[in-house]
């Protein structure tokens, strides 16, 4: 997913992340916050589940979450944002025990 067009930068970009919570371990949305902010300060202006399910067989609920990272007062790059996500996705797993789609 390309933040924008060519790599020429804007102000917002979305991303999304999506993992799998095995029905024994605890998930609190709170923490996956905190998590999102501790990598991305202040460029993250919004986290919001977009979608929910549970497996039938395993008892395993798969979440996905579009983050919305913004700055007001200059553009954003691909690989600036990149390597946020790429720090969120490696941390998500080993923080909260889950498992990434």
């Amino acid at each position: 997913q390309l933040a924008c067009p060519l790599d020429l930068g804007c102000h917002s970009v979305y991303k999304d992340i999506s993992f799998w919570i095995p029905k024994e371990t605890p998930f609190n949305e709170n923490n996956f916050f905190e998590m999102i902010r501790t990598h991305a300060g202040d460029l993250v202006e919004n986290v919001q589940k977009v979608d929910e399910f549970k497996h039938p067989k395993t008892g395993e609920t798969s979440l996905c979450f579009r983050i919305l990272y913004r700055s007001m007062d200059r553009n954003l790059t691909n690989e600036e944002i990149d390597a946020i996500q790429f720090a969120i996705r490696k941390d998500v797993p080993e923080s909260l025990g889950v498992r990434l789609r």
